[in-house]
């Protein structure tokens, strides 16, 4: 399981060291590439809108990665499971799908602008949005949430991880709140599915977003939606067209995951993505966890010994995902990120796409250097890490 000593191009001929998973995960398992490639060369078709072996084999392909998906959340029905291309759009569907003029939303001070901007946008069409503060280390307090309910809220979103600090959410408690208030929750896991375990039931979640190009380590251009039942009749689609089912209807189907599957699917992309989720279920979720925290802790240990670094965060790698944000004293995180890749270590400076979240830390509008290792990252490649972020940092003694 070594990754180690990739090349790549480079103003200065290094090895790699990929330190960007929270953008997408590099590398893939092996499985996930010749799943892809296997689709590619051996089938090619488009699943559900021909009757041939081919097409019926692209669909067979499609519904296992759904039912991975369903087993990994704990999904009873995979039809549930809604296919899209990113995060970004199954949050959009249930943000610009569900509200309406006069409704009130509920966030948090942490969100990703995935979910920031579709808000944005809807507060111009009436609807109301309140961000419930989080502390500097991106906790918050399931009692500040429950109080900014109303009785016009329509919706609860949150991360289950904060893309910025890792920072884990009260996903659980709010679950519990939405529940007995009878508002339903929708919940960003871009940052933790595959990472961290999520069972939609015993959370009380009723809608989850995921990624699939991260912790699931499917390719780009994968995601998904999962909808509780009955919830889909308050959510139109984002889009309408050909579904390859009843297409003797010029009217969109009204049953799931058809509905929200318009349009030739990512049958590639899928294949990919369910042989991540397979490889997670086989490594097993809770391995996976426990070497992401060891590397996790590794960093905040190092990174908190150099000094002229400030660490962001709550320090505690229980508490947060593989995500790790820093800062050195008289250097922008850009000049830190540069310094870095020249030595062969590529990271991510910046906003992150998180405003809100770096106006809670008090990083705005400069933001951090991310560090976000995963699963395939040798230990090694956490100690050249820390060397580099300290010859960085001595030299602006």
């Amino acid at each position: 399981m070594s990754y180690s000593g990739v090349r790549y191009n480079s103003p200065v001929d290094h090895e790699m060291i990929y330190m960007d998973n929270a953008a997408t995960s590099w590398p893939k398992p092996e499985e996930v590439y010749q799943a892809m490639d296997s689709f590619m060369r051996t089938n090619g078709a488009n699943p559900g809108r021909s009757g041939h072996r081919p097409s019926i084999e692209a669909g067979r392909v499609i519904f296992e990665a759904r039912e991975a998906l369903a087993q990994l959340f704990g999904v009873s029905d995979p039809g549930r499971i809604i296919l899209t291309s990113n995060a970004t759009e199954a949050l959009n569907i249930v943000i610009q799908g569900m509200l309406h003029p006069g409704d009130h939303v509920v966030t948090s001070g942490m969100e990703h602008n995935s979910v920031m901007r579709p808000l944005r946008e809807m507060e111009t069409r009436g609807i109301e949005v309140t961000l419930v503060c989080c502390s500097p280390e991106g906790l918050l307090d399931p009692r500040d949430l429950e109080a900014a309910i109303r009785p016009h809220t329509r919706l609860i979103v949150l991360n289950h991880a904060s893309n910025v600090l890792g920072t884990l959410l009260p996903v659980r408690e709010v679950g519990g709140i939405a529940r007995t208030t009878n508002v339903p929750l929708l919940v960003d896991a871009a940052q933790t599915a595959g990472c961290q375990p999520i069972d939609v039931q015993t959370s009380n979640i009723d809608l989850l977003a995921f990624s699939g190009h991260k912790g699931l380590f499917g390719p780009q251009g994968t995601g998904g939606l999962y909808i509780r039942k009955g919830l889909e009749e308050a959510i139109p689609p984002l889009k309408r067209g050909g579904t390859g089912s009843h297409s003797e209807h010029e009217y969109q189907p009204d049953f799931l995951p058809d509905k929200y599957e318009s349009g030739t699917p990512n049958t590639v992309g899928l294949a990919g993505l369910g042989a991540g989720v397979r490889f997670i279920a086989e490594k097993g979720l809770s391995a996976i966890r426990r070497r992401e925290t060891s590397l996790t802790m590794h960093l905040i240990e190092g990174l908190r010994a150099i000094p002229r670094v400030t660490l962001y965060g709550t320090g505690n790698p229980e508490r947060q995902a593989a995500i790790v944000s820093f800062n050195v004293s008289g250097l922008t995180p850009s000049e830190v990120a540069m310094q870095l890749e020249e030595g062969g270590i590529l990271c991510r400076p910046g906003l992150h796409c998180a405003p809100a979240a770096h106006r809670t830390l008090g990083t705005f509008p400069q933001g951090t250097v991310r560090l976000s290792p995963s699963y395939f990252t040798p230990e090694n490649d956490i100690d050249k890490t820390l060397e580099a972020v300290r010859r960085i940092a001595d030299e602006r003694k």
